[in-house]
C-alpha cells in the first residue's frame, strides 16, 4: 500500500516539476525480489494517479526499474575500484567483533590495502575532515568523515547494493533534485560522496519531516491508518487529500488552508518546509474533505456518489435527496447509510437506535402519527406540523417525538432531514413503517 508520507513527498516533487517545467521520475526499485511484486507497482501507478501524478502530463516519466540498470551500476563499482576508490573485502562481521572486541564497533578498513581481488566491494571513505550536505530544508548539515566506516556498495556475489544503484540511476535519470524524507538523512554523506567520486555533481537535497500520529509517534503501518488507497476507498475527494498532503510541513501563508492545486503549486518553496515533525491530524483532514464536498457542484457530487449506490437503486429518487446528502456527509462512504432506507423493503434493523428511540412513550406517538400520515398533506412543512401537533397532544417537544418516527422510517437514530425523507419515501411505505414499528412494539 501507498503511505501518505510517500504520497506527500511525492506532491512536493511535482510541484517543484510544474513549477520549473522539470520531470517527475517513477522509479521502482526492484532489486529486492521479496517486496517486488506486478500488482504492488500497479498500486503505486494508481495511487499516485488518483493524486493527479500520472503519464497525462508531460512532467512525468516511468515507471523505470532499477533492474534494469543492473549493468550500470557493476560498471559504476568498476571504475571505483580502478581509481582505488573502493577496494574487495572478506571480512564477516564476526571477524571485525574478533579485531575489534566490540559487537557495535564499525569496519576497521582491515582490508584497504591488501589487494584483494574477490570479495564484497567497500566504498574508500575519507579519514578526515567533513563531508558537507547542503539540505534546503534542513540547511547546512555537517557529518565528520572520520564517523563514517567504509561501507559496502556491492555483495559477495557481485550483486550492487541500493546505495549504490540509487546514486547511479540518478545520474543515469539525470535527477536534479532528491526530495524525500529527512529518515534518509543519514544516507546523504555516503551517497554525496559516491556522486563526487563517479565525476558528477550532487543533486539539490531536501530532507522533509517526519509525519507523527496524535501522540506524536511516527506514523506506522502496523499502528496506523497510513495507507492512501484505504482513504480512497473510503470516499475522500483526491483534491481533498492533496490540499491537506501539501500542508504537512509546508503553509502557503496568509493562514489559507482550503486551496486548490492551480493555487498552491505555484507557491511551494522547498526553503519554506518546516523542520519540525507534522501531525497527521485525520480529523482535520475529514473536515477538509466535508469541505470539498460541500463546494462540489451538484450534477459532480452525483457522479462522485454512483461507487457507494447499489446498481438496483432508482437514480431520480437519489437525486431528489443529493443536496440534503451533500450537506451531511465528510466522506462519501457515509452515502450509503443515509439513503439505503429509500431503496430497502424495509430499513436496516439497529438495535442501538431502536432500544435509544423506542422509550415508553413511543407507541402513543407512532399510533398517532399514522393517523394523521394517512391524511395529511404531502409535503415537509405539512409533515412537520402534523408529528408537533401529536407530540404536543402527549407532552412532548418535537425533537422527542421525532425519535421513535425516524427510526421507524430510517432504521438509523441520524441521518437526512426526517420530513423531507418521509416526503420522498411515500405515504403508503411512510404509513407501512409506522405501523410496523408500532406492531414491534406490541
Amino acid at each position: 500500500m501507498f503511505h501518505v508520507g510517500g504520497a506527500r513527498s511525492a506532491l512536493f516533487n511535482w510541484a517543484i516539476a510544474e513549477q520549473s517545467g522539470g520531470t517527475f521520475v517513477l522509479r521502482i526499485e526492484d532489486t529486492d525480489a521479496a517486496r517486488n511484486r506486478p500488482e504492488w507497482t500497479e498500486g503505486i501507478i494508481s495511487a499516485l494517479a488518483w493524486i493527479g501524478i500520472s503519464g497525462d502530463s508531460p512532467h512525468f516519466e516511468g515507471p523505470y526499474f532499477q533492474s534494469a540498470y543492473e549493468q550500470q551500476h557493476r560498471d559504476a563499482a568498476a571504475k571505483l575500484l580502478k581509481e582505488g576508490k573502493a577496494y574487495h573485502c572478506t571480512c564477516t562481521r564476526d571477524d571485525v567483533k574478533a579485531r575489534t572486541g566490540s559487537e557495535h564497533q564499525g569496519y576497521d578498513g582491515y582490508c584497504r590495502d591488501r589487494g584483494l581481488t574477490e570479495g564484497a566491494v567497500r566504498f574508500r571513505t575519507p579519514d578526515e575532515g567533513v563531508t558537507v550536505v547542503e539540505d534546503k530544508v534542513r540547511g547546512r548539515v555537517e557529518f565528520p568523515n572520520s564517523a563514517m566506516e567504509d561501507f559496502v556498495i556491492v555483495r559477495g556475489d557481485g550483486s550492487p547494493l541500493f546505495i549504490l544503484a540509487n546514486v547511479v540511476d540518478d545520474m543515469e535519470m539525470r535527477i536534479s533534485h532528491v526530495v524525500r524524507a529527512e529518515e534518509h538523512l543519514s544516507n546523504t554523506p555516503k551517497q554525496q560522496l559516491l556522486w563526487e567520486a563517479l565525476g558528477h555533481e550532487p543533486p539539490i537535497w531536501a530532507h522533509v519531516p517526519v509525519i507523527v500520529n496524535e501522540k506524536r509517534q511516527k506514523l506506522s503501518k502496523r499502528r496506523d491508518k497510513v495507507a492512501l488507497e484505504s482513504y480512497r476507498d473510503e470516499g475522500y475527494l483526491p483534491e481533498a487529500m492533496v490540499n491537506y498532503l501539501m500542508l504537512l510541513g509546508w503553509g502557503p501563508g496568509d493562514d489559507r488552508e482550503i486551496m486548490p492545486w492551480s493555487e498552491m503549486m505555484p507557491l511551494f518553496r522547498l526553503e519554506d518546509v518546516n523542520q519540525a515533525p507534522a501531525f497527521f491530524d485525520e480529523k482535520k483532514l475529514r473536515a477538509f474533505n466535508g469541505e470539498y464536498i460541500r463546494a462540489l457542484p451538484r450534477e459532480v457530487f452525483v457522479a462522485r456518489c454512483e461507487p457507494w449506490l447499489d446498481p438496483s437503486w432508482d437514480r431520480s429518487v437519489f437525486e431528489r435527496v443529493a443536496d440534503l446528502v451533500q450537506t451531511r456527509v465528510a466522506v462519501l462512504s457515509e452515502v450509503t447509510a443515509n439513503v439505503d432506507f429509500l431503496f430497502l423493503d424495509e430499513p436496516v434493523f439497529d438495535q442501538a437506535s431502536w432500544d435509544k428511540a423506542m422509550k415508553p412513550g413511543a407507541a402513543e406517538i407512532l399510533a398517532g402519527y399514522a393517523e394523521r400520515l394517512e391524511t395529511v398533506d404531502w409535503n415537509p412543512e405539512s409533515l412537520k406540523t402534523a408529528l408537533e401537533e401529536v407530540g404536543l397532544a402527549h407532552g412532548l417537544k418535537l425533537g422527542k417525538a421525532q425519535a421513535p418516527v425516524r427510526v421507524a422510517i430510517t432504521g438509523r437514530t441520524v441521518g437526512l432531514p426526517l420530513f423531507e425523507s418521509i416526503e420522498v419515501l411515500g405515504r403508503e411505505r411512510s404509513l407501512a413503517r409506522v405501523r410496523a414499528a408500532l406492531a414491534k412494539l406490541g
